[in-house]
């Protein structure tokens, strides 16, 4: 939080609560979880190495909310990591945010993303990887500094044409790798991340990604289809490079997505395939399927997954993604010349028409799709004064 700038009045505690907050503090109730204190240990190494981590990891940290009525949810070390093995970092040569991730050294991981990262294509949609650093803390490990990426779908989706995007992208990035003769075998929302920055031309803060980088303010993104948002595989932990020529089975029940029918440790099966599935399947349950996963979700409608208006054009897309025997799966190639040909169907005009959920009653649809039209109104209007 700078220091000198007026805040706002909704940071500031009351004096009861500002007491209670003050024990807290003193009680170390804000101290560091066990998973960040590998970083803290790292703070020094990596700083000698050109990258600096947050305020939070420095050891000789003290939080900035102490002796002050601020309320710690407003300030920037406040907030935890949540994920011990990814950390943002500064790199203090060009004050660019990278990632920097625990791998091991014995995998293939960063040996696959540098090779694909290597590779300059327009259809290349790989986290980018800048290099690598011994582990402090632990020989068999190292710290491969890579890309700063967002989730995928955070902020989520509003117009059809940032699903037809996101789908064309992610075609043509297995396609990619593909070529490289590379399987990802981990193809899943978890392991697919997007150039958020561009929709915060202000900056945001890594973990709260709807706060301003200093946590006091609430931001709101930018319009996907107005902004240059880019799409990547990450997460290359599981991946194979096979040699030209080589035969490209493989056995192994591997994967986030259960869900592949031939997954096996003992029947040999084609790993290229099985991504097929494992996309269509995300294409599926992301903006198709309307499935419960549990009985608290059968009783609380709020929490299922939407389906959309609108996008029924991408139903034999998935369908032929989704063969249970693997040799009737398209390849990716095939699949981004038939998306291609299915682009060339839609009108364009459609492409800013609002995502309406189909679980949205009659009444709340024609209120929304009111008012979804005059912002998109309006928003015309900007980009005219602006061009």
């Amino acid at each position: 939080m700078a220091e000198g700038r007026k805040l706002p009045g909704y940071v500031y505690l009351p004096p009861e609560a500002a007491r209670r907050q003050a024990e807290r503090t003193r009680d170390n109730t804000y101290k560091l979880i066990s998973s960040e204190v590998p970083w803290k240990d790292r703070y020094h190494f990596l700083e000698r190495n050109g990258f600096r981590l947050r305020p939070r990891y420095n050891p000789t940290w003290e939080p900035s909310w102490k002796g002050t009525n601020l309320d710690p949810a407003f300030c920037e070390d406040y907030i935890v990591l949540n994920n011990s093995r990814v950390i943002d970092a500064t790199r203090l040569s060009d004050n660019c945010r990278v990632a920097i991730k625990v791998v091991k050294r014995s995998d293939q991981e960063l040996q696959i993303s540098q090779f694909l990262s290597s590779l300059q294509h327009p259809a290349n949609h790989c986290v980018s990887v800048y290099g690598s650093l011994e582990d402090p803390l632990n020989p068999s490990m190292l710290l491969m500094v890579m890309q700063y990426l967002t989730p995928w779908n955070d902020p989520e989706f509003t117009v059809l044409g940032d699903v037809v995007d996101f789908v064309t992208q992610m075609l043509e990035g297995l396609e990619f790798i593909h070529n490289q003769h590379v399987a990802h075998r981990d193809v899943a929302s978890l392991n697919i991340m997007m150039n958020g920055s561009v929709l915060f031309p202000q900056g945001h803060h890594s973990i709260w990604r709807d706060r301003s980088p200093d946590a006091v303010y609430d931001l709101t993104p930018l319009q996907r289809m107005d902004q240059p948002v880019r799409y990547f595989y990450v997460d290359f932990g599981l991946s194979v490079r096979f040699q030209p020529g080589a035969s490209t089975l493989v056995v192994g029940d591997v994967g986030r997505d259960a869900e592949v029918p031939e997954l096996s440790w003992d029947v040999p099966y084609d790993p290229f395939k099985a991504d097929i599935y494992a996309l269509g399947n995300l294409f599926d349950k992301e903006f198709q399927q309307v499935r419960p996963a549990s009985i608290l979700e059968k009783c609380i409608p709020d929490v299922l997954p939407q389906r959309y208006h609108s996008l029924q054009f991408l139903l034999p897309l998935i369908e032929s993604m989704k063969h249970k025997q693997p040799e009737q799966r398209l390849t990716a190639s095939e699949l981004v010349q038939i998306f291609a040909s299915t682009r060339k169907t839609l009108n364009p005009n459609g492409f800013r028409w609002r995502l309406g959920p189909k679980s949205e009653p009659a009444y709340e649809r024609l209120f929304n799709d009111g008012v979804a039209v005059a912002k998109e109104s309006i928003n015309q209007l900007r980009r005219l004064v602006r061009s």
